[in-house]
């Protein structure tokens, strides 16, 4: 090996070998740590070194998992679990592009810039990192390896013609289980692969599907990070996933990242898109398939040099920003916000007063909150750990098996078993730190007993049953081809079949909440099917509603009550506005015509009754010459002009013609001509729509509130929205 400090960053595409090469390298020193981005990975990596070297030299340690032999030489660890500054001759750290992660970055970074062995340093990921990797890491060697397998897009394919072997992945637990239950009614049953999932659970999972028992896997990003797999084909059933703050679509690089599972080894694989997801874009797949990705210049850090001395100079501590510019200071993660909220507490802030307390502190907020049921209560548990850990030096036995003992129960669906292994996964994290229980070895097994005894369950019923009743009912029928009966309250609930779909909005059909992407598709077909006669039953009993259940919004919206059925868009005429309607394309061309004339009809008439003394301007046929031009700027400015921007015409209008102008009502002002009818609140409720409509407004001003003599000046208002709103500016 030539060198004593070498480090390498190892950057290529999936299926390259790059973990292998890891363990390899590792086993060619006497001492090494790994760090990997998943415990599920851990645990793989962990049981390929057992099986080359023994049990006895190498330890697995995640955050929920400690396995530690007396005479440990490797170290297999999720990043989060690293041991700091143990001196091992080799470290690795994997999937190194996770440091741009908005959640977890700041611990990559972390490992990027401090974690090396005494000989070798291997950084593995992809290489849109080498930019960074070069500019961070003084001296580092880069080494390409190229992918064994050939990585091919084959575009957009239903999940019912998927072929075996293949992999669907979505990004929401109900997608997922979704996903699942259409290919068991379809294909006869499909493993489910997610990060959350204990890895017994997930094992029992894969082993079902690498066994041939099934021939589909359906899963999470989680197996993006280097899970091996026989799988052939990855079809994306979303190109979007939620981050923890909000939706957002992923990038290339994080497509290919989970598309590169396709073909293992030597064997080439496919990619594609299936159910609600649109083809990929042309340049995406091809950036895909060349493995060419926009570098990865920024990524997250945290201050690593934290103080004890304080809550506060802790908290200071850990926002001090970077100093490097292509370090991006990390978005508050649960720790810091567990450790903000704990501050508040009196009790907890008055225990908190030196280093060792301050440290301990922080120790107990950096537990994770795998149960995700809110910040509040996710507090309130770490403020009984601290206060118990900071007075007695341990956490009690007696409340630790409380809370135990409520968990230990496999009675239940699947998302009651998953909601008990989240929560187990906190009490076997609190296990596995030293110091905080009397018998840490009897709490560490009885927490894995409880674990594997949920995965255990959790495994049965993810290999009975899928989804909830209702997606299975729908899929049935729609599989039966049978006419299927839905049902309409007068709030607009819609029941399919007995099972509550979602409600229907104005002509427009909204699937209830509760479903995921896949779960959406299939309630929407069933109920949109179901519905076909009950659009036009309502569109018949829209068509003969009065005008007094109709009504135009101040944003151009059109509304039947509460529902809004469409909006007003310009038309030739200011005085002429079109509709567009608001209805599924389901309902029919039929349904959509008789909701468009019905508008029509509407919005016509209510021109024709507010603006009055304006189109009787306009078809006065004895006005001629000066007073029709003038007569007609009027009727085009909506019965109010500006003086100043007509001055040269209202000078040349003799006598006869301002008689004729004043027949109809208006005014010569000294700011304003103006028709006075028109600057009641209604017809200038209905000025400032048509007015907005035909300057292509993205925002209309409101009216103001009626009665009023002045109003405040809106600074942002669009030139003229005064003059419209029958005020002037002062």
């Amino acid at each position: 090996m030539a060198g004593n400090k070498r480090v390498v960053a190892v950057l290529a595409p999936t299926n390259t070998g790059k973990t292998t090469y890891a363990i390899e390298r590792m086993l060619a020193h006497r001492t090494g740590v790994i760090g990997l981005p998943l415990r599920l990975l851990a645990r793989e990596v962990y049981d390929r070194i057992v099986k080359a070297r023994g049990p006895s030299v190498v330890a697995l340690v995640t955050g929920e998992e400690r396995i530690v032999p007396p005479r440990t030489q490797y170290w297999v660890c999720t990043v989060e679990a690293m041991p700091q500054e143990m001196g091992a001759d080799f470290v690795a750290i994997d999937e190194i592009q996770l440091c741009a992660d908005p959640e977890r970055g700041h611990v990559f970074t972390d490992r990027l810039l401090r974690a090396r062995g005494l000989h070798e340093t291997l950084f593995m990921g992809s290489d849109t990192m080498r930019g960074t990797i070069a500019a961070l890491v003084p001296g580092v060697d880069f080494m390409r390896r190229d992918r064994m397998s050939e990585l091919v897009y084959s575009g957009q394919k239903k999940i019912s013609r998927m072929k075996p072997r293949s992999a669907i992945v979505g990004f929401s637990v109900e997608n997922v289980y979704a996903i699942a239950e259409l290919i068991r009614r379809q294909k006869g049953g499909a493993a489910v692969v997610m990060g959350a999932l204990s890895p017994r659970t997930r094992n029992a999972q894969v082993e079902m599907y690498q066994n041939g028992e099934v021939d589909y896997l359906v899963a999470t990003d989680a197996i993006g990070m280097g899970l091996n797999l026989d799988v052939d084909h990855v079809a994306f059933s979303a190109l979007s996933k939620f981050d923890g703050r909000r939706m957002r679509p992923l990038a290339p690089n994080e497509l290919a990242q989970i598309a590169g599972r396709a073909g293992r080894g030597f064997k080439s694989g496919t990619f594609g898109t299936t159910g609600d997801a649109p083809a990929l874009d042309d340049g995406v797949a091809r950036a895909i398939m060349d493995h060419n990705f926009t570098p990865q210049n920024k990524v997250n850090w945290r201050n690593h040099a934290l103080q004890f001395g304080s809550i506060d100079r802790l908290i200071q501590t850990l926002e001090m920003p970077p100093e490097d510019e292509r370090l991006v200071r990390a978005r508050e993660s649960d720790d810091l916000k567990a450790l903000k909220a704990l501050a508040q507490v009196d009790e907890v802030f008055a225990r908190a007063t030196d280093g060792a307390s301050v440290r301990l502190l922080w120790d107990v907020c950096r537990i994770p909150d795998f149960r995700g049921i809110s910040h509040a209560e996710h507090a309130g548990l770490l403020e009984t750990i601290f206060n118990d850990l900071h007075q007695r030096g341990y956490i009690p036995d007696d409340w630790l098996a409380r809370q135990i003992k409520r968990i230990d129960r496999t009675d239940g669906d699947i998302d009651a078993l998953s909601k008990r292994l989240a929560f187990i996964r906190t009490w076997t994290y609190v296990a596995q730190r030293k110091g905080w229980t009397k018998d840490e070895s009897h709490w560490r097994d009885t927490t894995r007993v409880v674990e594997d005894r949920l995965s255990d369950a959790l495994h049965e019923r993810l290999t009975q049953r899928f989804v909830d009743r209702r997606t299975s009912v729908l899929l049935r029928r729609l599989g039966q081809k049978e006419a299927m009966v839905a049902d309409v309250n007068e709030t607009g609930e819609v029941t399919v079949e007995g099972e509550f779909v979602g409600k229907l909005d104005g002509f427009r059909f909204r699937v209830d909440k509760g479903a995921g992407a896949a779960e959406d598709k299939t309630v929407k077909t069933a109920a949109l099917q179901a519905l076909a006669p009950q659009f036009h039953l309502r569109a018949d009993r829209f068509y003969n509603a009065p005008d007094t259940e109709i009504d135009f919004t101040e944003q151009g919206g059109l509304m039947w009550g509460s529902a809004a059925v469409g909006k007003l868009t310009a038309g030739s005429d200011a005085l002429k506005p079109q509709v567009e309607v608001f209805v599924d394309d389901i309902a029919g061309p039929e349904v959509a015509e008789k909701v468009k004339r019905r508008l029509q009809h509407f919005i016509d008439r209510k021109i024709a009754a507010l603006f009055e003394p304006l189109l009787a301007l306009s078809k006065d046929e004895t006005m001629t010459g000066l007073a029709r031009g003038f007569a007609f700027q009027l009727v085009e400015n909506f019965g109010i002009l500006p003086r100043a921007q007509v001055a040269e015409d209202v000078k040349s209008l003799d006598q006869d013609a301002r008689g004729a102008l004043r027949k109809h009502g208006i005014r010569f002002g000294q700011f304003t001509i103006f028709m006075p009818l028109m600057l009641k609140p209604a017809p200038t409720r209905l000025r400032l729509v048509l007015w907005s409509l035909s300057k292509d407004l993205s925002e209309f001003p409101e009216s103001p509130p009626p009665g009023l003599v002045t109003i405040p000046v809106e600074a942002d208002a669009p030139a003229g929205a005064d003059t419209m709103s029958g005020y002037r500016n002062a």
